[in-house]
């Protein structure tokens, strides 16, 4: 990030925003050309709409004001989160090459994690939740995914059929749509940009229901580890 990035921004007009993955791209208009704000909001960091003139409470860390008498303030209780500026529309930063097809995009469907699974001996949970396969399948929305598509998560990725991909791709979009219409997952920090919390929570079947009866079946759900995170799933449901 320049050290002149407050001198840069003064007099930028800001474009259409756009996101790819966890990075939101805030497209502006200033005298030496076209440049991108590249923001990532980290684990509990969140961009919500003050007015000129509120002061700023704990863990606010930046202010972007505006003319129309409305600030963009960043908040992030962890600061894990950053904001770089980039020349041109950001599309060639390196942070976003690797990343595989937005979830709820026609990119993504059984097919293509079939074909990316081939030869892949890891489990397929941590392949779902690698973002060179697909971005957006976190630990909460993959487990929840798997066990609607009703697959082990501990099953080798290269081992699943294509029928059982285009289930899981179906239940991926599926899962997210509906955390979606719900205002996503809020367990700790998560809220909305009105400061509201998430309540896909309450519709969880799996994630962080270990050692509760199965919703489907009454198994009892168990915990285990794959790729260094927790893993939930139901032994009955999914094979």
């Amino acid at each position: 990030m320049p050290d002149d990035l407050v001198e840069r921004l003064v007099g930028a007009r800001v474009g259409v925003l756009k996101r790819r993955a966890k990075y939101l791209q805030i497209p502006l208009v200033v005298p030496e050309g076209g440049a991108t704000l590249l923001w990532h909001l980290g684990m509990s960091g969140s961009l919500r709409i003050a007015r000129v003139g509120d002061l700023p409470k704990k863990h606010d860390h930046v202010d972007v004001v505006t003319t129309s008498g409305y600030v963009l303030r960043y908040h992030d209780p962890r600061r894990f989160g950053f904001v770089d500026w980039q020349q041109g529309d950001g599309s060639l930063d390196k942070r976003l090459a690797h990343l595989g097809p937005e979830p709820l995009g026609d990119a993504f469907n059984g097919r293509w994690l079939y074909n990316a699974s081939r030869n892949k001996r890891v489990a397929v949970k941590p392949f779902l939740m690698d973002n060179r396969v697909v971005v957006g399948a976190g630990n909460i929305y993959a487990a929840e995914a798997l066990f609607m598509a009703g697959i082990d998560p501990r099953r080798a990725a290269g081992r699943i059929s294509l029928a059982r991909y285009q289930a899981l791709a179906t239940a991926v979009k599926d899962v997210l749509a509906a955390a979606i219409t719900q205002g996503g997952t809020t367990l700790r920090d998560f809220v909305s940009g009105q400061g509201e919390p998430g309540y896909f929570a309450q519709q969880l079947n799996v994630y962080g229901r270990h050692g509760q009866p199965c919703l489907r079946c009454g198994t009892e759900l168990r915990r285990i580890t794959l790729g260094q995170r927790a893993s939930v799933f139901c032994p009955g449901c999914q094979r």
